[in-house]
């Protein structure tokens, strides 16, 4: 089941994506420049094979719902987010805001 949710923070609106799977749910909030993604996450596959495309991005480990997504802190983030200052430890949310 795939599931696509506004997610309000402040005076913006993101995309939240839900896909539920067997044994596992992957999560994803974006906006027109990044995303911030669950565990699934392969920031380093994205910094090293995926490099040519500047992807920005950031994974929180240990969350199951988008709420928490938003709350959680980022464990990793692409090269492209840094050069944004989206760093490790800032939350979701801050992230996404900084992507606008």
């Amino acid at each position: 089941m795939v599931t696509l949710e506004p997610i309000v923070v402040g005076d913006h609106i993101f995309l939240g994506v839900e896909v539920k799977l067997p044994k596992t749910t992957l999560l994803t909030i974006s906006t027109s420049k990044g995303y911030i993604m669950c565990g699934a996450l392969d920031v380093g596959l994205l910094n090293e094979r995926l490099k040519e495309r500047h992807i920005i991005a950031g994974r929180a480990v240990g969350v199951r719902t988008l709420p928490e997504l938003l709350a959680a802190p980022l464990e990793s983030v692409t090269l492209e987010a840094e050069n944004l200052g989206i760093l490790p430890g800032m939350t979701g949310a801050d992230a996404l805001l900084r992507m606008m």
